[in-house]
């Protein structure tokens, strides 16, 4: 049973943003800490963080919504709603992946939990712009 108003479900939603997210503000300080230049939100395929000279794509996903194998969980209120939505999300994910790399883009996914080792994270993204600078 929802536990939860749908006025105040809806409130839930209402806040939760596609841009700017927690993870992505988490990313961003990282790379511009290491003084790594990159755009948000590139292009018509919305990239998280683009290197639009290098042609690498960065892309936070979050552990809900992009459908984590770890951490996602299965739906318990309105499933008949939220679980095609959530599938839809995977699907377009994997179709713009496939789109970047045809066009020549080096494409970079990170699970939101993955920030745990921001680390990891940037010295994956330096390693790819060096890559790219010597070819």
């Amino acid at each position: 049973m929802n536990k939860i108003s749908k006025e105040k479900r809806s409130k839930i939603m209402a806040a939760i943003h596609s841009k700017n997210t927690k993870p992505e503000i988490i990313l961003k300080e990282a790379l511009s800490a290491k003084g790594l230049k990159y755009e948000m939100h590139y292009g018509s395929d919305k990239i998280d963080m683009a290197f639009p000279s290098e042609k690498i794509a960065v892309f936070v996903d979050g552990c809900f919504w992009h459908g984590c194998p770890i951490h996602s969980h299965r739906i318990g209120t309105n499933e008949a709603y939220w679980q095609p939505k959530l599938e839809k999300n995977k699907e377009r994910d994997k179709l713009k992946s496939e789109k970047l790399t045809m066009e020549g883009w080096t494409v970079l996914r990170f699970w939101e939990h993955d920030l745990s080792n921001i680390r990891s994270i940037v010295n994956r993204i330096q390693a790819a712009l060096e890559q790219k600078h010597q070819e």
